[in-house]
């Protein structure tokens, strides 16, 4: 059978028809605890759960513990609900204890074992998925995550434009937790206002996001020194994994808005032109007219190059600073071609 998606899940809750055992595996951590969140707070009433809810963890409680739990009546509710974290501490022999459960659950309550690494040749794990329980939290592709944005920023009532979204992805980057907690941000800040880019970079000044604005513009006006400098500040305090990428996918939009400006003033066209062909606010295009003249489109297209040779040695293992120096030294007309 196929696995079932977090989205499903979610519509069991609203319609009370949940299965009495799920299998949660898979990457998406973020997403995991948000829909484990939501059966906890939908599924069992807040003034019955010290009785019905219990929250137990692999290589720390023993199966049969869990067992009992799972087969004791609910106290002054209809459903009782038993949360097993890190299912994959579990040795193969305790997760064999659990089968006989499995065969015969408790239709009264809801037992969800939440595993990051999930090796379906075992029959613990495999029963899920035969059984139609098995839940795929996947982690969102890069072009998945503007969409995931916008529906989220939707749900919590926030106005918000398409550009002002995919701004908001090439600052923050891809992690959800990451998203989810910009949002937030913005929600308490601007409320039901209409949020556009300028709000987007307004909100990043007051935080360590402003540094990846301060990197921008020292490549833009080609200030080495400087662009070094704040490089080496950013990647010391932001996420290793996350901030290399977050830092090519800002350049990539810097160049090419830097190159569409310069076609634009080349052309005779005013800053003016810039905001509506752009879709830019006005005082970034008069930062990036007045920066495009650094630059010649020979320049700007061996740009596109670096990043595009950056992003790929990244993605092939190598160490971040090293190749973002590179790449800063080469924008900045340090380096050659080689």
């Amino acid at each position: 059978m196929r696995d079932l998606q977090p989205e499903e899940i979610l519509r069991s809750i609203d319609k009370v028809e949940l299965s009495p055992c799920y299998l949660f595996f898979g990457p998406d951590e973020f997403t995991m605890e948000k829909v484990v969140s939501s059966i906890r707070e939908r599924y069992i009433p807040e003034s019955a759960r010290d009785y019905n809810l219990d929250i137990c963890y692999g290589g720390e409680t023993n199966p049969s513990e869990i067992v009992n739990m799972a087969q004791a009546v609910p106290f002054t509710a209809k459903n009782r609900l038993i949360i097993v974290r890190r299912t994959e501490e579990f040795k193969a022999e305790q997760l064999e204890r659990f089968l006989p459960y499995l065969n015969n659950p408790v239709r009264s309550t809801c037992l969800i074992f939440m595993s990051g690494k999930t090796d379906f040749r075992k029959n613990f794990y495999n029963k899920f998925r035969n059984e139609g329980c098995a839940v795929d939290f996947k982690e969102l592709k890069p072009g998945q995550i503007g969409a995931w944005i916008r529906k989220t920023a939707r749900e919590m009532g926030l106005n918000i434009s398409p550009q002002a979204c995919i701004y908001l992805q090439e600052i923050t980057g891809d992690r959800l937790r990451d998203l989810y907690s910009e949002l937030t941000k913005i929600n308490i800040r601007y409320g039901d206002a209409e949020i556009g880019e300028k709000e987007i970079r307004e909100l990043a000044v007051n935080g360590r996001t402003y540094d990846i604005f301060k990197l921008m513009d020292a490549i833009s006006i080609k200030d080495v020194c400087k662009s070094l400098s704040i490089l080496s500040s950013f990647l010391e305090e932001e996420d290793k994994k996350a901030a290399p990428l977050q830092i090519i996918g800002m350049l990539n939009r810097q160049i090419s808005l830097l190159w569409k400006t310069k076609a634009i003033v080349d052309g005779g066209g005013r800053p003016e032109d810039a905001v509506s062909k752009l879709g830019i606010q006005p005082f970034q295009a008069g930062n990036f007219v007045k920066h495009s003249r650094h630059w010649s489109h020979e320049e700007l297209e061996k740009g596109i190059s670096l990043l595009y040779r950056s992003d790929r040695l990244l993605k092939l293992g190598l160490r971040p600073g090293p190749v973002l120096e590179g790449l800063v030294l080469g924008l900045c007309g340090y380096l050659g071609e080689s």
